[in-house]
């Protein structure tokens, strides 16, 4: 059969259409499987062979009558059910089952064609529309289909190398269809990370890795877990640890990773990342098109990186993991991850259920052969425990460096204690930048309104995530500068956990409620981050009283009682300097299994682990996924859009006649600088003044709210009062 007469895709842009044969399609196929293959990727022959006569039968029941009508008409003929067949299934009819060894090839094979689409229930379609298909297929020379193969792959679903013909299956044909490369070769990490090592002997000509840097490096061939404190360069010994492989670096905050993807971009990579570097989280093509301009074909670029193709991603792990559902079509994420190098930052940050995704993710990517690295701050011992015993285990500390001097005070965070010491300090002539960290954005507004009220001069701020995005920006650039600046501005910023590990700052003293340890040692971080300060006299404060709303109970509060209550009993022990050793060893033996296991935390890391390891394979569909659970609505505060009413129209107006993407994209960023995200349950619909629509879809409403530049979004008391945490 010539395949060359018979079309397989028809894509229209602007200015032409083009069309691909199926000869060709398959050929495009075929040059993927062989840059895989080249690189390392596809790790057998027997493999290699499975996944080409896969690629090459795949498209094959497009040459139904049907399919060509549809594909070669000029006006648009929509699939009918009563017609036509799904291509995938149609594809079955032209593999030979005899010209396979084994029997069970043949049946991979099989799986990975029939389930290359996920356009209707396969064996059911096939066995309702099996005369459909041979009256379809008439023209052919086909071969004889079995209805018993469906019963007989349902064990071979989740077997390792059926994982990995149809993941790579899917990579290929994803990326002939959007020609575009499959993946990009890592042969650039270690000279740059050199170069990187060399630029600081220019200063400093005894410069060098430090201890754990070089033993990423040493274990580059294992599954580490890591626990070095900041300041040791868990960045770069992360990429050693990856080194010249395909490699993830995971964060749990966008923040910290455009600052990290920045970080890598310039000081590492020179700014050369066409090839070589990628960001990617929910908002990261508008990250790019804002503040890399000089990256040429932004939507491109940014395609690559959702592809999978690039060597060394930046992400978050709702963008990776999931996989872990087992959706149609999760092998070619897998797969991608079966030769990969992936790097968890901080994962003690994460909540039970995110957690439980993570952990089960990273055992499937290490059972299909992927390497993980857990680099972190803290590790409590059953985070430890529920990873299991793959991995080899490494402790960093440096306790020539003290940074912080403790004061446990058992009552509220006090707007008094703030303002006493922000004036001694004042009289004393001394460093005076202070950070107050809240648990909620409600006590953190409260305490601001006080500080204020005593202080009485322009240096007091508040940082939180309920701003527009205008404001949130100016306010973030403001403290990030206000924290890296040596000396003593007497500023006061009143902050939540947003600050805890994505900003790189640095205050003087803190003032902080207490939530669970590893988010206190976080905060704490914050202060005195290099260890270059005095510590002669308290530097910390931490207040252990908190508003027992906030503590779980039932479906109430979001602090965990175990965790809380553990953290209080913990940090009670602390008066005076802490060392880092000592902060290791309180999280050692406070957060055991043991303590923990009977905490909401607990319980609810293993409902969520057991029931998506006890979910079968496409029981799922993808748009049934939501890896992070966030209830929030952007609204748009009234006053700040009826004063720019007249320009936010015309805004609207040139969306809805812009055809190139990224100019519409920078048209919504203009368009959303005032928006704000709010949670659902602080979301008054009575109160809503206009429904934002551009060409018929919702984007935004505008609500009639208290919104000050100053102190952010506050919520209607009442609605505040029900609500379950703020």
């Amino acid at each position: 059969m010539d395949l060359n007469k018979y079309l397989a895709k028809k894509n229209k842009t602007k200015n032409e259409i083009k069309v691909k044969t199926i000869a060709q399609h398959i050929n495009d196929l075929q040059h993927c499987l062989e840059v895989l293959v080249n690189l390392g990727y596809v790790e057998t022959e027997h493999l290699r062979k499975l996944i080409y006569i896969a690629c090459k039968y795949h498209d094959y029941g497009k040459v139904n009558p049907e399919f060509q009508k549809r594909i070669q008409s000029e006006k648009k003929i929509n699939f009918q059910d009563s017609k036509e067949v799904a291509h995938n299934i149609l594809s079955l009819f032209f593999i030979n089952s005899e010209e396979f060894e084994d029997f069970n090839d043949y049946l991979k094979v099989f799986f990975a064609v029939a389930y290359h689409h996920n356009y209707c229930d396969v064996a059911k379609t096939f066995e309702d529309k099996f005369d459909l298909c041979e009256k379809l297929l008439e023209d052919f020379n086909t071969y004889y289909v079995d209805d018993d193969c469906f019963d007989d792959i349902k064990d071979l679903k989740e077997e390792r190398e059926s994982i990995l013909l149809k993941g790579f299956l899917h990579k290929c044909d994803y990326c002939a269809s959007d020609e575009c490369e499959v993946e990009f070769k890592n042969d650039f990490l270690d000279n740059s990370l050199e170069d990187l090592k060399n630029s600081w002997r220019v200063k400093n000509p005894s410069a060098d890795w430090k201890e754990m840097q070089n033993y990423c490096y040493e274990n580059s061939d294992k599954n580490i877990i890591v626990v070095a404190q900041t300041g040791m360069g868990k960045t770069e010994g992360g990429l050693r640890w990856i080194g010249n492989h395909k490699g993830f670096f995971v964060l749990p905050l966008k923040t910290a990773i455009n600052a990290m993807y920045k970080r890598i971009k310039e000081k590492i990579l020179n700014n050369d990342v066409k090839e070589k570097l990628s960001i990617l989280h929910s908002e990261s093509l508008n990250y790019i098109i804002k503040k890399h301009p000089e990256i040429n074909a932004p939507d491109e670029y940014n395609d690559r990186g959702k592809k999978l193709s690039m060597p060394l991603t930046v992400t978050t792990m709702d963008q990776l993991f999931d996989f872990v559902f087992k959706y149609n079509g999760y092998e070619m994420k897998l797969t991608t991850f079966s030769y990969s190098k992936i790097v968890i930052d901080e994962i003690q940050m994460y909540g039970p259920e995110l957690l439980a995704y993570l952990i089960r993710g990273i055992e499937m990517i290490t059972e299909m052969g992927g390497k993980v690295a857990i680099i972190t701050a803290t590790l409590p011992p059953f985070i430890r425990d529920m990873l299991g015993d793959k991995f080899k285990y490494k402790e960093f500390i440096d306790d020539s460096v003290k940074r912080h001097n403790v004061k446990v005070i058992n009552n509220e965070i006090s707007a008094e204690d703030i303002v006493a010491k922000h004036c001694a300090n004042i009289n004393a002539n001394k460093p005076n930048k202070i950070l107050v960290i809240c648990n909620t954005i409600r006590k953190a507004q409260a305490m601001y309104d006080e500080i204020v009220k005593k202080v009485k001069v322009g240096n007091v701020h508040i940082f939180h995530t309920r701003f527009t995005k205008k404001d949130r920006a100016e306010k973030e650039n403001h403290i990030i500068s206000t924290g890296k600046n040596e000396g003593g501005e007497n500023e006061i910023w009143i902050t939540t956990s947003v600050v805890e590990a994505s900003l790189d700052i640095d205050f003087d003293y803190l003032f902080t409620e207490l939530q669970d340890l590893n988010s206190l040692f976080q905060r704490m971080g914050r202060c005195n981050r290099k260890g270059e300060k005095p510590i002669d006299e308290t530097n910390c404060f931490v207040y252990t009283k908190i508003d027992s709303n906030l503590i779980s109970n039932g479906s109430r509060g979001f602090i965990d009682r175990t965790m809380y209550n553990l953290s209080k009993e913990a940090i009670s022990e602390v008066d005076g300097v802490i060392s880092e050793s000592d902060k290791l060893n309180l999280i050692n033996t406070y957060f055991t299994t043991d303590k923990v296991r009977n905490s909401e935390f607990f319980e609810e890391y293993y409902k969520y682990y057991r029931r998506i390891k006890d979910t079968p394979a496409y029981a799922l569909d993808i748009s049934e996924i939501e890896v992070r659970h966030i209830r929030s609505v952007d609204i748009i505060p009234k006053e700040l859009y009826y004063e720019n009413e007249e320009r936010y129209e015309s805004i609207i107006k040139q969306i809805e006649n812009e055809e190139d993407k990224v100019e519409r994209i920078k048209l919504l960023e203009e368009l959303s600088e005032n928006v704000v995200s709010i949670p659902y349950y602080d979301f008054d619909r009575t109160k809503n003044c206009k429904d934002i629509k551009i060409n018929g879809r919702h984007y935004y409403w505008v609500l009639d709210c208290e919104y000050d530049s100053k102190i952010g979004f506050k919520a209607d008391r009442k609605i505040q009062n029900n609500a379950t945490f703020w």
